[in-house]
């Protein structure tokens, strides 16, 4: 897949918003992470710091830190003023208000930079994107991929979503990829698949029939099929008194 520069927004994310989208622990951050489409983010920068292995792999590190700061300031105001024309669909807890997010964004996008150059020579940030990756099988212990897959599925093809993958999965033992379940069943309407989102389920049970390790914790379920036209399918209607029986008007 050949990325334009002017295709790219270069839209970065913290350390901190990196563990909480991945779940990350200190377990997690041993033997190697990739994070796989991460631009601009600060994730390498700081986990470096701190004495991690750490490699970023993407598209955009082909061009220059003041190339990018540049393409940073030309997105901007345009993906601000989406976010300020829609402020009640989005969830204001980790960041306040606009003017948070925007300031976050600023502060990744400069810890990066003053670890870009150094991280070049260092090959911390390499030129590369999905659905090949430029690593020996086996390289990382984990890969981080967020607001890339599934998020672009509209552009992005299933072949596209499939190889790259499993190209995650050839150069990393564990493989983490956000978000995802929410756009699934985006996807799934688009191709005209009912869904169900079940959160109240026992976990060994779903794993002996789907056949996962003991190590996989399932803590959600999502079906997704074809509806049943007919209504054969649905469940009886559950037998309940009229509302007349229960509510009086007064």
């Amino acid at each position: 897949m050949a990325t334009q520069f002017d295709q790219i927004v270069p839209w970065g994310r913290s350390y901190n918003e990196y563990c909480l989208m991945f779940s990350l622990s200190g377990q997690d951050l041993s033997g190697g992470v990739l994070d796989c489409g991460g631009g601009p983010a600060s994730f390498t920068a700081e986990l470096s710091a701190c004495g991690h292995r750490a490699v970023s792999v993407d598209p955009v590190y082909a061009y220059s830190g003041s190339e990018i700061r540049a393409r940073f300031e030309a997105e901007v105001e345009s993906m601000m003023s989406q976010v300020r024309a829609t402020p009640d669909d989005w969830t204001w807890s980790y960041h306040r208000d606009p003017d948070h997010l925007l300031a976050n964004r600023r502060a990744a996008l400069e810890r990066f930079l003053a670890d870009y150059e150094r991280g070049l020579r260092d090959c911390r940030y390499v030129v590369g994107e999905l659905p090949s990756l430029p690593f020996p099988s086996g390289s990382f212990r984990l890969a981080v991929c967020s607001h890339l897959l599934f998020l672009w599925s509209a552009l992005l093809s299933e072949s596209f979503h499939i190889e790259s993958l499993r190209e995650l999965c050839r150069v990393a033992h564990e493989v983490r990829v956000f978000p995802l379940l929410t756009l699934l069943v985006l996807v799934a309407t688009e191709l005209g698949l009912g869904t169900c989102w079940i959160g109240w389920i026992r976990p060994r049970v779903i794993a002996k029939i789907v056949g996962w390790p003991a190590s996989i914790k399932p803590v959600v379920v999502i079906t997704v099929g074809y509806a049943d036209d007919a209504g054969t399918g649905m469940p009886p209607a559950s037998r309940r008194k009229p509302l007349a029986e229960l509510v009086r008007w007064l």
